[in-house]
């Protein structure tokens, strides 16, 4: 059974502060309670605590009563996070439709971008990756590569990526990646295997991790520090649609696929050796 501190740090995880977390899951497990309880118990401020459950409350993770004094309650934990999981979805596609009013604008205003220098982007956090990422794998033709860390998995199943990767196979397009199989990942790898994607373990990989669409277009970061799993979460990624940049990786990548171990294999051997942990 995961203790109260590991509960804790995958509500940081989530995209909640270290005083979000705390309060949340005191509330969670403890009832609800007024401020001046809530206050004692984590020894701290009326004025703090007000403060960190004005931002639950607006983050839809705690309600609050009508009757004096205000009592302040947890939300059902999978109600929350269902909520959380949309709101980001919503702020996704409302970055798309913006995205799409912008190239028809550009359209009206006839702008010429030369064809001859390759455009080069850099990405600043999760949430641009993503808005990226999912029009790069769905307006792929015929192959995407990748190398990632385990948060990156857990990212792309969370925000979509995934989804978009299914229907880019399920229309005739290859997939095949590289990464290091964890424990805490293994049902998520079982399921990248399920949609048909190719993936194998790479053992410690601490090289360059990137993606390469159709050999033209990439995303590449050379080291990829995500401390929690949010949108918010600041990286440094480069993307760019130097062909020859995307013809490096992906020579690359397939220097490291043939030292690199099926998924299925990996799997089975962490398996064998026990309950899987995180």
């Amino acid at each position: 059974m995961a203790d109260d501190s590991e509960f804790i740090t995958r509500l940081i995880g989530f995209g909640f502060s270290e005083r979000e977390a705390l309060l949340y899951f005191h509330l969670l497990k403890y009832g609800p309670k007024p401020i001046s309880s809530l206050a004692k118990s984590l020894k701290t401020y009326q004025e703090d605590v007000h403060r960190t459950l004005a931002a639950l409350i607006t983050k839809g993770f705690v309600s609050s009563s009508l009757n004096l004094p205000t009592v302040y309650a947890a939300v059902d934990l999978d109600v929350a996070l269902d909520s959380a999981l949309k709101k980001h979805e919503s702020e996704l596609h409302e970055m798309e439709r913006k995205k799409q009013e912008l190239h028809e604008i550009s359209k009206q205003q006839g702008f010429s971008p030369s064809d001859e220098f390759p455009t080069f982007k850099i990405i600043k956090s999760i949430k641009e990756f993503v808005a990226i990422t999912i029009p790069l794998v769905t307006s792929s033709e015929e192959q995407i590569l990748f190398i990632v860390p385990r948060d990156a998995v857990i990212i792309s199943s969370l925000y979509g990526v995934i989804k978009a990767a299914k229907v880019f196979i399920e229309r005739g397009g290859m997939m095949r990646g590289i990464c290091d199989i964890s424990p805490s990942i293994v049902e998520l790898t079982q399921g990248i295997l399920d949609i048909g994607i190719d993936i194998r373990h790479y053992d410690q990989y601490r090289g360059i991790y990137f993606a390469v669409a159709d050999r033209k277009t990439s995303i590449s970061a050379v080291n990829v520090d995500i401390r929690r799993v949010s949108l918010d979460e600041p990286v440094t990624m480069l993307w760019t649609d130097d062909p020859k940049y995307a013809e490096y990786l992906a020579f690359t990548f397939e220097l490291l696929w043939v030292q690199s171990i099926p998924a299925a294999q990996r799997i089975e051997g962490l398996l064998k050796e026990g309950p899987l942990g995180v």
